[in-house]
Order: structure tokens, then sequence, then C-alpha cells
């Protein structure tokens, strides 16, 4: 089985943020939080609750990003 990058997601206080995105992005995150809370077993998970850990993990992947941080 293909694991998702994501892993069981966290409680944590949340920050209010409101966004747009397009409607395929948001039809495409509805679907990864369906297939997220099959695999682990957790309980629907809403588009709110993955963007936080999405973004996250995106930039604490991107070595550019890291590299310029690590310089203030």
């Amino acid at each position: 089985m293909t694991k998702l990058r994501l892993g069981p997601i966290e409680n944590d206080k949340p920050v209010r943020l409101t966004i747009e995105l397009p409607a395929a992005v948001h039809r495409d995150l509805v679907e990864y939080g369906r297939l997220l809370a099959r695999e682990s077993g957790q309980a629907e998970i809403a588009v709110a609750k993955l963007i936080s850990p999405m973004l996250a993990r995106f930039m604490g992947a991107d070595r550019g990003f890291r590299k310029l941080r690590g310089e203030r």
C-alpha cells in the first residue's frame, strides 16, 4: 500500500486564516483528507486541518528556505 506523506493530524491551538483555493485544489484536499483518514484510522479530516501540516512539511523540505532562514 502506498503511504501518504502526512501522518496523523495533531490538534494544536489554531490561528484563524482565510484563504481562497481553486476548486480543483479543494477537491484534491478533500480526497486527500478522506484517504489519510482511512489510512491512519482517524475520523474524516477536514480540509482546514490538512493545510497547516502540508505547508509545514513543504517548508521543512525546502533546502533553500532552511538555508536562508538559518542566515538570519
